[in-house]
């Protein structure tokens, strides 16, 4: 048996099919760049039959990103599996077409309605639909971890008879615990007779927090791939965090040896930030490896062990995942050079006119703070990639407010209007605070009412003068909300930017469906 697991990050797929974790192309790009950075083996891209969006991003990945395999997901149909195929055409040999069918009794009962013998020959047809185009597939039975022990090794053998060469075994609905999940590997390798020819993998969902367990105890009972996201991101409660299995692999060697996975740890930490500024999920402070916590000491008794031992407290170097000072902030009188160099370093590769628009928020930014930090440029950068078609722009913003004023905001916004000049609007009106006040008079402004669903500011760097970054999720009522951020060092116009984005969005994905 291989010793190395393979690291199946699905950030971009199955993390992307969180409810307001949309991503865009050039959104998607950067993370797949940065997991590439990371060291992960195999990225999925997406589900190339799902939309032209998807189709878009897969094949731009596939294009782009260097290192990794490229996968994409498909139905055993073969509309889905031809359209995957073409989408991950310019990988070239690094292609992989995922294809799954649901094998569990519910499945197969109220979800398709088909006995076992149809789907064993679904499950074939598939595979070799795929090995036409590719020698990489990758075959899911849905629902593993609730299928009959007995059909789940027969449609695995079916499976990599068919040509198949790894065989996930994911834990669709999070309901496995872990001594169930790694028998249940355990008994498949040694129950299906070509079992030496593929190599298994685990897909887990976290619906009762096991994700990560149930990975780790498929590892320890055969499994060498883990397929998962960073941050832990995915639908309903997520999906196995990346970054928790790869460093608990790496921090207990001696308990899984002889499996260890080629992830540059360095990398984690930035990664994790990246996926946050570019999906809008921030991660909790407890969160383990990369929350804000994770290597932080309260007690006394902690601090001082810390000081006089680094290991009588952490059983990780922070440095050694990517955690440290900040290296030298910039200021406003920094140049266009050393800002280039900077977000390099960083990870991002911008073109002429991003880097020119980046610049000049930085040069406004850098008139408000004494220095600009790393994470404000990251904020910076993903505001830019972020952006759709700008309708609706803040060109003037004031409010008055107090504990015995009425809030009132005056806002100035320009509409773009194609082959014309900008169409100056203004207004003014009151709220229940100086948010409320400027959303409500957007809303006037545009002609478009939202329910705000959700609301999170955070300070992107250190002191006083940090840059705010605002979190909305909007119901303009279409049948998606809308998850839109804004930023800037005064909060209230960093929501009254937040908002305008969210009606830019609303009105792009209109347009689009026309």
């Amino acid at each position: 048996m291989n010793d190395k697991v393979l690291i199946f990050d699905t950030t971009l797929r199955d993390g992307e099919q969180c409810p307001g974790a949309s991503m865009n192309l050039r959104q998607k790009l950067e993370v797949a760049r940065q997991l590439a950075r990371l060291g992960v083996d195999i990225i999925e891209a997406g589900f190339p039959v799902i939309s032209e969006g998807d189709f878009e991003s897969v094949k731009t990945v596939a294009t782009q990103v260097r290192g990794p395999i490229i996968a994409g997901l498909a139905r055993c149909v073969p509309k889905d599996i031809d359209a995957a195929a073409a989408a991950l055409k310019p990988a070239g040999k690094r292609a992989r077409i995922h294809v799954f069918l649901g094998t569990s009794k519910i499945h197969r009962d109220f979800k398709l309605g088909k006995a076992r013998a149809e789907i064993i020959r679904l499950a074939i047809e598939g595979v070799k639909r795929a090995r036409k185009y590719v020698r990489d597939v990758e075959f899911s039975p849905e629902d593993a971890s609730r299928t009959e022990l007995d059909f789940l090794i027969e449609i695995v053998e079916a499976a990599i008879g068919a040509g198949a060469t790894t065989i996930n075994m994911p834990d669709t609905v999070g309901y496995a615990t872990p001594e169930e999940h790694g028998r249940m590997f355990a008994e498949v390798i040694r129950g299906a007779k070509n079992s030496g020819d593929a190599i298994f993998s685990c897909h887990c969902h976290n619906d009762l927090g096991l994700a990560v367990a149930n990975s780790l105890s498929a590892v320890r009972n055969g499994a060498r791939q883990v397929e998962g996201t960073i941050n832990g991101i995915g639908e309903r409660a997520g999906n196995a965090a990346l970054e928790e299995v790869i460093m608990s692999l790496h921090t207990r060697r001696d308990f899984f040896v002889p499996a260890h996975t080629n992830a540059r740890l360095k990398e984690i930490v930035k990664t994790s930030r990246l996926v946050t500024r570019m999906c809008g999920f921030v991660v909790q402070r407890n969160k383990a490896i990369v929350g804000d916590n994770a290597f932080a000491h309260g007690a006394g008794i902690h601090q001082d062990g810390i000081l006089k031992k680094r290991e009588t407290y952490e059983i990780m170097d922070p440095v050694a995942i990517g955690w440290g000072t900040t290296e030298l902030p910039l200021t406003k009188h920094s140049g266009r050079h050393a800002l280039a160099i900077r977000l390099k370093h960083l990870g991002y590769e911008l073109d002429k006119e991003e880097l020119d628009a980046v610049f000049a928020r930085f040069k406004g930014i850098g008139d408000r703070k004494k220095f600009i930090y790393d994470d404000d440029l990251a904020t910076l950068v993903g505001d830019r990639i972020s952006e759709v078609a700008e309708i609706w722009a803040l060109d003037y913003l004031s409010v008055t407010s107090g504990n015995q004023t009425v809030p009132t905001a005056t806002v100035r916004l320009k509409k773009s209007q194609r082959g014309k000049e900008p169409l100056m609007m203004q207004d003014a009106g009151t709220g229940d605070g100086p948010v409320d006040a400027s959303f409500r008079t957007i809303e006037r402004l545009t002609g478009k009412r939202g329910k705000l669903l959700d609301y999170q500011l955070r300070a992107v760097s250190q002191g006083k003068d940090a840059i705010g970054e605002v979190t909305v999720k909007v119901d303009f009522g279409d049948k998606v909300p809308v998850t839109a951020k804004g930023s800037s060092t005064d909060i209230i116009e960093a929501s009254a930017h937040a908002y305008l984005n969210a009606i830019n969005r609303t009105l792009a994905f209109a347009t689009s469906k026309k």
